[in-house]
């Protein structure tokens, strides 16, 4: 993994993605669902960025919509100096050639009436990039890249196996040799003696082409291991951002410390000094989202001022934000000193 974190290749500034709700005969608009509400979020060159949540709280949104899969309500995308946002349709299209997706169900995501060459060539041939042999010379190249049988490629997608589709899908995404890769849960329908295979695949990518991910999970243990950094997502925004450790070690916000409390640790003497978190309710409607913060109707620290004002997301520490009025930084930075001088 890169350390040396000091290039912003993708910049999300005031992200909003609202899709709206129609009712009646005329199909008057009565609402919207808040998708993804106000989120700002910087992707350092090289680095793979976690974002992480529970299922419907944006992730998935997100992702699509910083690769304009999805026109945005407002806010914009960065890429270098690009504002993806203000493009006209044909410029925006031949940005796909640096900024790719990788989806999560490798059943669903490829054609089934192309074979595996016309699946991983298809881009080039949209680009018009190769022709004939190159593209079966460059088909073999990815074949072996994401370690399958050249020998595959004039095979359909049912003759293979879930993570192997899954490689074959990882190719399609490198056709063009981008440089942004938005991961969307890549290894969630995969069995788990697979998924180490495909994550390790991943990294050796992105150390030998250079990629820069945008690693999209609800498997916290998962997320720790590929990621640089970690971003926490509630009802369509950003809670808590901070590097891998500091937010396992020290997570801030207390939808963060729920999330983490549910990773299983097999370990029993663990659960003698650390106690499960239950959230209490269900998560609110993203079309009806509460005043204030977002968590405070599940929070168990929540107080009336939570209700006032949305919190921002805030540098309490360096390198460490987080959107909670109830963490006070003078605090968080008198343990870090208590830290330092123990060890």
């Amino acid at each position: 993994m890169n350390n040396n974190h000091n290039e912003v290749l993708v910049k999300i500034e005031d992200l909003k993605m609202y899709f709206p709700i129609y009712r009646g005969v005329i199909r008057r608009q009565v609402g919207s669902v808040k998708a993804v509400d106000d989120v700002s979020l910087e992707v350092y060159k090289g680095e793979t960025l976690g974002l992480v949540g529970e299922s419907g709280c944006g992730k998935t949104t997100l992702g699509r919509t910083v690769l304009q899969l999805y026109k945005p309500t407002a806010g914009h995308v960065y890429y270098e100096d690009v504002d993806l946002t203000k493009l006209k349709p044909e410029a925006q299209r031949q940005m796909r050639k640096y900024m790719q997706m990788i989806f999560q169900d490798p059943y669903a995501s490829l054609n089934p009436r192309m074979s595996v060459r016309d699946i991983i060539g298809d881009p080039m041939v949209a680009f018009g990039a190769a022709s004939g042999k190159q593209i079966d010379d460059r088909v073999r190249e990815l074949l072996q890249l994401v370690r399958l049988d050249p020998e595959y490629a004039n095979r359909f997608p049912h003759e293979f196996s879930g993570g192997q589709r899954q490689r074959i899908g990882v190719a399609r995404a490198l056709a063009m040799n981008p440089s942004f890769i938005v991961c969307d849960e890549p290894i969630s329908a995969l069995d788990v003696s697979i998924q180490a295979q495909v994550v390790n695949l991943l990294e050796d990518l992105q150390r030998d082409l250079g990629l820069t991910y945008l690693f999209i999970a609800h498997d916290l243990s998962m997320v720790r291991h590929i990621s640089d950094r970690v971003a926490v997502m509630y009802l369509g925004v950003v809670v808590e951002l901070s590097d891998r450790n500091e937010i396992y070690y020290n997570p801030l916000h207390p939808y963060t410390k729920a999330l983490l409390s549910a990773i299983p640790v097999p370990d029993p003497a663990y659960y003698e000094t650390h106690q499960r978190i239950i959230l209490e309710g269900d998560v609110p409607s993203p079309a009806n989202p509460p005043s204030g913060c977002r968590f405070r109707t599940r929070c168990p620290i929540a107080i009336d001022e939570c209700a006032l004002e949305r919190p921002e997301l805030r540098e309490v520490s360096p390198g460490h934000f987080v959107a909670c009025i109830r963490v006070n930084p003078e605090e968080v930075q008198r343990k870090e000193v208590i830290d330092q001088e123990s060890l």
